[in-house]
């Protein structure tokens, strides 16, 4: 009976016109569901509809704060599918955690038939976590719940409460800006020049999701997509609108990442965006290796460049060890796309990164092999800026604006190689990139575009 929407939705696009569907869809979901049970039998009945007519394209909305409606709990697997005859036994479902700072946390868990991931749309549509056999994309934070944004202070700490509640797989840094805190100037409600306050990567992370949709595709490859509706709004300020899409085909070892920023308000509005996509073991270890096609690599400060020489390399985890961070600035294929991998020591184990440079044009490598106790974990990050403060990265020309009504969209593209061969086959793709091209190892940070004066 959970499931009596599917039906519905296909007889009322059998048997009605476009402007009677728009209506029934409204209609369908502001109604109960026990009431929705019961007329589809009826309506069916009455209409000869075949209830193993496939529909063209299934879908669920889960949360809609226009509408204030919210399923709690939910599941579709393969066989609610009509019409579906694929071998992976895909399964999606949703469920609400309980207890502790995750208290009222939701989670959406998606298993394509050997890839499974949780998406939490209460944390920006962040990613908890992704695993295939015996590779998972995650990280042992010292964080163990889910923590929920109402418990969230991010002027905590000099401005690094985002911290708090750092423990996603993937984790969106921005909108409004994305890099470490300190201070930049904005516009008053007045039209003046003020002095605000940044946070340590922004606050997109910690806003829940206002939509939340799960569709399947009827027809082969039967994609299963996620997506999100994220708002960042201010009044006299910002008004960004992130939908984001997390799709996966049943039975891939693969995952692509599609978000569309759009700029909601009636003038030109900055925006800074960096995916954090954060890794520990199995993946991370002694020996591990970052493998990618680098035009010119340059140390984040003074401390990163005592080690920038072994940056693409990974050491065991140390007590005490301070992180390093080091700017990248790849190469690109001829279509401008580039890939990244991270491998384990032995190279039997991988995940790579597949993304625009025109979406994306930079890198930023994170290095923090402190104890595992402490959160052993490095961070691959795309991103339209590297995180240094806003008022840095402007300076830099890397801080991007959208007119109103204009949109940008970005994806990345994650694949897990889990054999030897998959990963030299991905590490030789990377090699054809470089096509022999040097990488520059800066020594020194990037110059200060703020001189002090003497």
């Amino acid at each position: 009976m959970r499931h009596s929407w599917i039906l519905l939705r296909h007889c009322v696009t059998s048997n009605l016109l476009a402007e009677e569907r728009s209506l029934r869809r409204h209609w369908l979901m502001r109604t109960p569901v026990f009431i929705i049970s019961i007329l589809s039998v009826a309506f069916i009945a009455a209409n000869g509809c075949s209830p193993a007519a496939p529909p063209t394209a299934p879908e669920k909305i889960l949360t809609d704060s226009g509408r204030s409606l919210n399923e709690d709990k939910w599941a579709l697997q393969a066989g609610d599918l009509p019409g579906y005859k694929g071998d992976a036994q895909w399964k999606i479902e949703k469920h609400t955690l309980r207890g502790g700072k995750q208290d009222g946390v939701e989670v959406i868990e998606v298993d394509n038939g050997i890839l499974q991931f949780r998406v939490i749309p209460t944390r920006g549509m962040g990613i908890l976590d992704v695993n295939l056999g015996d590779v998972r994309l995650g990280w042992d934070s010292p964080i163990k719940e889910v923590v929920h944004p109402k418990f969230i202070n991010l002027e905590s700490r000099g401005g690094l409460g985002w911290i708090e509640g750092f423990n996603e797989w993937m984790a969106r840094c921005g909108l409004e800006y994305a890099g470490h805190p300190g201070r930049d100037e904005f516009i008053t409600n007045t039209g003046a020049k003020g002095e605000m306050d940044l946070t340590l990567h922004g606050k997109i992370s910690n806003i829940p999701a206002s939509e939340v949709i799960v569709t399947v595709d009827e027809k082969a490859p039967h994609t299963i997509r996620v997506r999100g509706r994220v708002d960042e709004r201010v009044f006299f300020g910002p008004k960004l609108e992130l939908w984001t899409e997390i799709s996966t085909e049943p039975g891939s070892n693969s995952f692509t990442i599609s978000d569309t920023l759009t700029n909601r308000g009636s003038e030109p509005q900055e925006f800074m965006l960096i995916y954090h996509a954060n890794y520990g073991s199995p993946l991370l270890q002694k020996g591990a290796k970052l493998v990618a096609a680098a035009e010119r690599v340059a140390p984040f400060n003074d401390h990163a460049a005592k080690a920038v020489s072994q940056w693409d390399t990974y050491a065991a985890p140390k007590s005490g060890f301070v992180e390093e961070v080091y700017q990248i600035f790849p190469y690109a294929d001829k279509s401008g796309r580039t890939t990244i991998q991270l491998q384990n020591a032995k190279g039997d184990r991988g995940v790579s990164m597949n993304w625009s440079l025109k979406e994306l044009p930079y890198l930023t490598q994170w290095k923090n092999t402190v104890a595992k106790t402490d959160g052993y974990v490095t961070g691959l990050e795309p991103g339209t800026s590297f995180p240094h403060n806003r008022k840095w990265e402007r300076a830099k020309g890397r801080v991007s604006k959208l007119d109103p009504d204009q949109s940008r969209s970005f994806s990345i593209t994650f694949g897990i190689q889990t054999t030897k061969t998959e990963v030299d086959k991905v590490a030789k793709e990377i090699d054809a990139l470089r096509a022999k091209r040097k990488t520059i190892v800066e020594k020194n940070p990037e110059s200060d575009p703020f001189p002090k004066s003497e």
